[in-house]
């Protein structure tokens, strides 16, 4: 297995989603006016996100879609409701041959009073590239960038990348001002990005402050700023919500749902599916029988209806039916293994609590593992003092929630990431030559209904091997106060205010 991992926030072209618009940071409803507050400005938003910082708001893990969902950051390209690459920071771009790719720069600033320049942006994608470990959306992938005159900036793959567009789209790959990069390795996003909100003050992993970037390229946003707490525990978010503490709060429980009224809960339809992770490569589970054993002790019908109370789809595979393609193209599992008894083998699994049906979830895989013939111990922790255990393989089973196209929108890099023997997010620590020859074979195809169905060729390997068993696909219940518009309800959770959120 390969030593260095990089987070991935769980939590990620060619997909169509149930969502219209485009989610670009800058996107949202116009239409109205806010509220008002002493300076003539629209009020601030208080907005309460579930995973705190875990990497000092890096850009290049967990953390980058904090900065993202808070407007802060962008990058040359955006994902729109159809999963296709859409301008950001560049207006347009060509292709120049099987390597190269020229994308031509919008007039924009940097929140630091820079100019948005091709050197500039050569220079932020430079550091992204020599970042150790790479960013997620980077994975297997050698690119250089250099200024081509005023407005260009030409990009060169080792390997010709047909998917390019869509891979710049990626939060990890948010373009920052020189500032941001000091002489230690930390990179540092307050005042340095470009986004419609600039970050004044991080308090740790309790709460940030931001600000109206009155000179964002995409207009002035009509939040004042946004005052952003961190709130690990759902029903607290929930809480603060019903009580008018907050105007916003992502990742509502289902459990509180209904103690919300009506008009202030929105359920998405998102590419995130919940799965049950088998360490393939230690323990009990590196033995394919009780790996085939664990998948047959499990009945997946429950947790749509019981744990998720209705907000969620019985799971189909690792896409679910927001990749509304992959069921035509599902093909059976290859290669699986024959069932063994468990004999009371014993399994360590895992969870986090950011997600507050997870430990319900693993409660349940809990029991049926047992009754099965199996001996588990389960942890449960918040995610960031789980991560590095997890990626290390300390765990036999871990439950995640992961969305699988929020690296990049290609359906094929979270195969490549999390199930390759160096993919840098494998949890499952699966390395099998099979799926690894079917996921590079998948990477090189340019055309989007081939890819498609080398992605579903690549997943019919992967659930062979029974190293993933996915368990359900999610409905994301966001919390917005009736006095709220605008806010961006987004399937791929990059985004979640804009310049028209406002109160």
């Amino acid at each position: 297995m390969r030593s260095h991992r990089r987070s991935r926030l769980l939590a990620p072209f060619l997909l169509v989603p149930l969502t219209a618009g485009c989610f670009a940071s800058g996107g949202g409803d116009d239409s109205g006016s806010g509220g008002k507050d002493g300076d003539g400005d629209g009020a601030r938003l208080r907005v309460a996100l579930a995973f705190p910082p875990a990497e000092n708001l890096s850009p290049y893990g967990a953390d980058a879609t904090l900065l993202s969902r808070l407007g802060v950051t962008e990058g040359l390209t955006a994902l729109d409701a159809n999963g296709s690459a859409a301008p950001a920071l560049a207006e347009s771009w060509r292709r120049d041959g099987e390597k190269t790719w020229e994308f031509t720069l919008r007039d924009a600033t940097f929140q630091d009073g820079g100019e948005v320049t091709p050197a500039a942006v050569a220079e932020s994608l430079g550091h992204a590239t020599d970042a150790e470990p790479a960013p997620a959306a980077l994975a297997g992938v050698t690119l250089g960038a250099e200024a081509s005159g005023d407005r260009v900036v030409r990009i060169t793959t080792a390997e010709p990348d047909p998917v390019l567009p869509l891979r710049l789209s990626s939060p990890s790959l948010a373009i920052l001002s020189k500032n941001a990069y000091g002489k230690s390795d930390r990179v540092d996003p307050v005042g340095h990005a470009t986004g419609p909100f600039e970050l004044t003050e991080v308090n740790g992993a309790t709460s940030a402050s931001l600000d109206r970037f009155d000179d964002y390229w995409g207009g002035r946003a009509q939040a004042s700023g946004i005052d952003a707490r961190f709130i690990a525990d759902g029903t607290a978010r929930a809480n603060a919500l019903r009580t008018g503490e907050l105007d916003i709060a992502e990742a509502v429980p289902v459990a509180q749902a209904a103690s919300l009224d009506k008009k202030t809960r929105r359920d998405t339809a998102t590419t995130r599916t919940t799965s049950l992770l088998l360490n393939a490569s230690s323990g009990t589970f590196e033995d394919a029988g009780l790996r085939a054993a664990a998948r047959g002790a499990l009945d997946t019908s429950v947790f749509a209806e019981d744990v998720y109370e209705g907000y969620a789809d019985p799971a189909a595979g690792v896409y679910g039916p927001a990749v509304t393609w992959a069921e035509g193209k599902r093909t059976a599992p290859v290669g699986r293994a024959a069932a063994k008894k468990a004999g009371g083998a014993t399994v360590h699994l895992a969870t986090y609590d950011n997600r507050p049906e997870l430990p319900e979830v693993a409660q349940v895989v809990k029991q049926q593992l047992e009754k099965a013939g199996f001996t588990v111990k389960l942890t449960v922790r918040e995610y960031s003092r789980l991560e590095g255990d997890a990626l290390d393989g300390k765990f036999d089973a871990f439950v995640l929630a992961r969305n699988t196209l929020l690296d990049t929108g290609d359906p094929v890099a979270v195969l490549a990431s999390d199930y390759t023997c160096d993919g840098g997010f494998n949890i499952a620590q699966l390395c099998d030559k099979d799926v690894d020859r079917a996921v590079a074979g998948a990477e090189k195809i340019a055309d989007t209904a081939k890819r498609q169905d080398a992605a579903m060729a690549a997943e019919a390997r992967i659930l062979g091997s029974d190293a993933v068993v996915p368990l359900v696909h999610q409905r994301i219940i966001t919390g917005v106060a009736d006095s709220v518009q605008g806010v961006i309800l987004d399937p791929y959770e990059r985004t979640l205010v804009g310049t028209g959120t406002r109160r």
